[in-house]
């Protein structure tokens, strides 16, 4: 049962009774709220006034009580099978299923027969929990590169996250992406080093590469006993009491007392924790350098206030595979990852010019939501919302702020993977999901007292395209619907029309992320698609400054079209954070100003694709100096016709060059293939810029042109006998060799003189 300070009991009446189900809507007068696992009934608007004035308002228990993390990793870290774990101690499902479900189940939060089948996370799910009389609402993400979008999103409306490192693989490449995600969403975290059963685990080894890879303040809370298949428990650090884990499934968590081999070993890596925290926590630090005993309860509150502050991150051990260390682990996000009200949550306000604004995350305030991400169920369209402030009801009408749109909640669910569970009221800091709701991934609703709009995430740019199109003609209508719904879905998935060939492109963030939407496409919508040779998102650019004066004139009776434009192009600094600049630097009226646009327009429509491969003209810049109109043939279409034509008058004379999208490639092979898969990396064009030895394996990192990575996996598992494992990543544009330039010029050439 919640607790209650004794003085605020007679003033305010609670009856609080455990919901297994989502609560019937009550006709009668009292007002009811759903927190948590509890509900909160007020029995009369005179004691909700005295709660007002009584020190901690009615929510503050429950929102102290209720955690939103996130679960993140490198691929096959065990994400997944952790969730799984969390859920069944937590009571949510009954009986454990494993990833690659040999019993035909497969894990509860891989809802679809594609991740089922290939053993992989694909979308992101959430589910929630409780703990200990908390609410634990869950994300559990991919970690394959392709889906980097998935795990974006979910950082971007977390409070907390779970960063879980193999402590055989260590911190790998999508460790460090992931990383860099949470601090991009200043996400305070917890790393779980996993996997400590597996022949070759060393914990430590892994820690001081997050210290240093990762660049992370951060220390062990746990040390464990034994190690691969002598690991049988762990020591807890703050608590300094051993843990066992009983039971079929370690579902019983047995304390004793620290070993007495291993007390030398407790004693220096709890100064060690104590040392580290100190260095961030001043509390702590005074009682360390006056030699002072830190008590448990001490070191607690320190770690909780360093971790969420972004200042030191704890390190949690155990296998989530052999049921060991998950409990403590979930007891770890409770103890030191903050609540909802314990984080800075900013919206910008649209009638202040997109003033920031601290939202204080209660349920008292406007109501304001982020739908960040969208699903299309069997019901219609479902939106995940994260809820920062104020409550959403079932049947309320709220306002889109980005469309101005004002819409009623139909239908309000809470997410168990793809099982739902009706609610009829969500409040701040909740995650919750509604039907029925036309908007796109990343749009803010309020109640309509506010225009605040939340700011939105980070999306990459896809790199690789491919050509699609239904087998049969008949499915044309179900393909296209498929398209939109991915589209909306899927940020980083664009869909395109070659306008030459007249093709559908689809682009995204690899090959195996089209890969998986061809085959939605076919399992989802019944429609057979036939796809083309993969091709890369080349881009165009100006190296140098050069100038053009074009005048656009036609007459052919009645009206004519006239207009002269001059100026220059140039290349935009390096770095630059936009791709396009237009300037206007006409002094006086030599081009009406209600020209201007057409220009801008015409020039914009023009470095979409440039002369050399028809792929757009990035970081160019583009000015205005001089013109000339006529007082009845000028026109906006003049002038914009002046200005396309403009482009491709000065472009070649600006020395254009092709960039290419390169990759940062991490390769993991054994030692002995070490020479022939760099040989192979220096055939593809790619430059190694690091090689690490681990153990019996050498790991090299190179920057290698993603033209040159097709298929790479195939010949990579013959030259090393399937032993080696590489990711990739979009790193950059760099600008191609000469050589390569004018085969792709040439073949570009051929190919539209063939048409």
């Amino acid at each position: 049962m919640a607790r209650f300070q004794r003085s605020t009991v007679p003033r305010l009446l609670y009856t609080l009774y455990s919901t297994k189900t989502a609560p019937s809507s009550s006709s009668s007068p009292t007002a009811s709220l759903l927190l948590g696992n509890f509900e909160v009934r007020q029995f009369s608007a005179g004691s909700a006034a005295r709660a007002k004035d009584d020190k901690d308002p009615w929510w503050k228990e429950s929102m102290e009580r209720l955690r939103n993390i996130g679960i993140s990793a490198h691929i096959d870290s065990g994400k997944t099978t952790l969730t799984e774990r969390v859920l069944y101690y937590t009571g949510r499902i009954h009986e454990i299923h494993e990833v690659r479900g040999r019993d035909g189940v497969g894990a509860k939060m891989d809802s679809m027969d594609l991740e089922r089948e290939k053993g992989i996370t694909i979308q992101s799910a959430a589910t929630y929990c409780t703990w200990k009389d908390y609410q634990i609402n869950i994300i559990d993400t991919p970690g394959h590169v392709d889906f980097t979008i998935e795990v974006e999103r979910a950082l971007r409306v977390l409070d907390g996250a779970i960063l879980v490192l193999c402590s055989v693989g260590g911190v790998q490449s999508q460790s460090i992406t992931v990383d860099r995600q949470m601090r991009r969403y200043q996400v305070p975290r917890l790393a779980f080093i996993n996997k400590l059963d597996r022949m070759g685990a060393d914990p430590w080894k892994v820690l001081n590469q997050a210290r240093s890879k990762l660049r992370h303040h951060a220390a062990a809370v746990q040390v464990p006993i034994g190690l691969e298949e002598n690991f049988k428990g762990l020591v807890d650090l703050v608590q300094q009491k051993a843990y066992y884990f009983h039971g079929s499934s370690g579902e019983k968590v047995v304390a004793e007392e620290v070993p007495a081999d291993m007390e030398a070993i407790v004693a220096e890596k709890r100064r060690e924790l104590i040392e580290m925290v100190s260095e961030v926590d001043d509390k702590l630090a005074e009682a360390f350098l006056n030699d002072e005993p830190v008590s448990p309860a001490d070191l607690e509150e320190a770690v909780r206030r360093a971790t969420i502050a972004q200042k030191f991150v704890p390190v949690f051990m155990g296998s989530a595979f052999k049921n060991k260390g998950v409990q403590p682990l979930l007891d770890g996000v409770l103890s030191y990852l903050p609540c909802p009200i314990e984080v800075s949550n900013y919206a910008l306000d649209q009638t202040k010019n997109e003033e920031k604004v601290m939202l204080p995350g209660t349920p008292e305030g406007p109501l304001v939501a982020l739908a960040f991400k969208l699903e299309e169920g069997r019901f219609g369209q479902l939106t995940y919302l994260r809820v920062y402030e104020g409550v959403v009801r079932k049947g309320d009408f709220i306002v889109n702020v980005n469309t101005g749109k004002k819409i009623k909640v139909p239908r309000l669910v809470r997410m168990h993977s793809n099982e739902m569970e009706d609610i009829q009221e969500a409040h701040a800091g909740q995650i919750v999901a509604v039907f029925g709701v036309d908007c796109a991934s990343g749009d803010t609703f309020t109640n309509g007292s506010v225009k605040y709009t939340m700011t939105s995430m980070n999306v990459p740019e896809p790199v690789m395209s491919l050509a699609v199109q239904p087998v049969s003609k008949d499915s044309g209508g179900q393909f296209s619907k498929a398209l939109n719904r991915f589209q909306r879905e899927d940020p980083t998935f664009r869909v395109g029309l070659d306008a030459e060939s007249g093709q559908t492109i689809i682009s995204g963030m690899g090959e195996l992320h089209l890969d998986i939407y061809v085959e939605r496409i076919r399992r989802e919508y019944k429609v057979d698609a036939t796809v083309g040779k993969p091709r890369v998102n080349f881009r165009e650019t100006i190296t140098q400054r050069a100038e053009f004066d074009y005048l656009h004139k036609k007459q052919s009776g009645g009206q004519g079209q006239y207009g002269r434009v001059c100026g220059y192009v140039e290349p935009l600094p390096p770095g630059s954070p936009i791709k396009f600049e237009f300037e206007n630097m006409i002094v006086g009226q030599a081009i009406p100003s209600n020209f201007i646009p057409a220009i801008e327009k015409g020039f914009r429509e023009a470095a979409n694709s440039g002369s050399l491969i028809g792929h757009p003209v990035e970081n160019i810049r583009i000015v205005i100096t001089d013109g000339a109109s006529h007082a009845v043939d000028s026109s906006e279409l003049a002038f914009k016709l002046a200005s396309i034509y403009a482009f491709r008058q000065c472009y070649s004379a600006a020395r254009p060059v092709i960039l290419e999208p390169i990759m940062l490639v991490e390769l993991k092979v054994p030692t002995e293939f070490q020479g022939t898969v760099a040989g192979d990396i220096n055939k593809r064009k790619g430059v190694i810029v690091g090689n690490d030895q681990d153990g019996d394996d050498s790991i090299i990192t190179a920057n290698v042109p993603l033209n040159n990575m097709f298929g790479y996996s195939t010949s990579l598992r013959s030259m090393t006998q399937g032993k080696g494992e590489f990711t990739m990543e979009y790193k950059e544009h760099l600008p191609v060799p000469q050589d390569v330039q004018m085969q792709l010029v040439n073949n570009y050439k051929a190919n539209k003189g063939a048409e």
